[in-house]
């Protein structure tokens, strides 16, 4: 069996899980997520935990196995805690700020970027050169966070750009390093 589809789900201490057929809701104390699930794959809940299991040892029921677990998680921990994505800017005159909802980027181009993030998700500016992207659909976050970096990815000699926090890029020698 997959190593992750087996591993149950705990629900934390004010999650709510309903299951119909396909479709699991879950509520919990920072929003409700809902998502249909492939048929194929069984949720059962029993005493505060969710388990995933699968009728045969085919190879898409047992890829589909793991990836329901992982996105059932991902539901859970999202209405519990919430996910959140920190961005940083690198370069000289590159900042952020917040107009409203909407981000908007100073990042080197003739004009300021503006993004819209939606309903879902919320977006500090504790800094002007840091970005934090907060929800609580984990795939809603990454992907706002993802278009975030796209708008300037770091280059790989200065390192300027939006880069994750953390993230650790590749440095190239310039022309005096050819030599």
């Amino acid at each position: 069996m997959s190593r992750i589809g087996r591993m149950p789900i705990t629900l934390p201490a004010g999650v709510e899980v309903a299951i119909d057929g396909v479709r699991v809701d879950v509520k919990g104390p920072k929003g409700a997520l809902s998502r249909e699930f492939f048929p194929e794959i069984q949720i059962v809940e029993e005493d505060g935990v969710l388990r995933v299991m699968r009728s045969s040892d085919k190879p898409q029921q047992r890829s589909l196995h793991g990836l329901t677990r992982a996105l059932l998680s991902n539901m859970v921990v999202g209405v519990s805690k919430g996910f959140e994505k920190k961005l940083e800017l690198v370069g000289v005159g590159y900042r952020a700020a917040k107009a409203g909802s909407n981000l908007v980027l100073t990042v080197g181009y003739s004009h300021p970027v503006e993004m819209d993030p939606g309903p879902d998700l919320s977006i500090e500016v504790p800094a002007p050169n840091r970005i934090t992207v907060s929800g609580i659909d984990r795939e809603k976050v990454g992907a706002f966070a993802a278009n975030i970096r796209k708008v300037r990815p770091p280059e790989p000699y200065k390192g300027k750009g939006i880069k994750y926090e953390g993230e650790i890029l590749k440095r190239k020698a310039g022309k005096a390093g050819a030599k």
